[in-house]
């Protein structure tokens, strides 16, 4: 598993990327009014909450994972609140997405 994150902060173009082989965990991190919360960091947790990886959240609050499939937790931590997780189910030649509001 690793997590793949871009340079460039593009990290929610999934369309860029070639998925075979394993799952794409990508989203957006966004406020309550729904804003997007560039900086926030996003770390990604094992279904047994093993940590796996981390990246920044781009300018527009994207990010994205890529992982093997199965139940994955997405964590974002900003300072503006209290750590969120959300669970998906990554499946291995898909893309999944999840968005996270702080």
């Amino acid at each position: 598993m690793s997590c793949g994150a871009p340079a460039d902060g593009d990290a929610g173009q999934v369309d860029a990327v070639d998925p075979s082989g394993q799952a794409v965990i990508t989203g957006r991190v966004v406020d309550a009014s729904g804003q997007p919360l560039a900086g926030a960091y996003v770390r990604l947790l094992d279904s047994t909450g093993e940590f796996a990886g981390e990246v920044p959240a781009g300018d527009t609050g994207q990010f994205r994972f890529f992982a093997a499939g199965g139940n994955w937790t997405v964590r974002a931590v900003t300072s503006r609140s209290a750590p969120v997780d959300v669970t998906v189910s990554a499946v291995v030649g898909q893309a999944v997405e999840a968005r996270i509001a702080v």
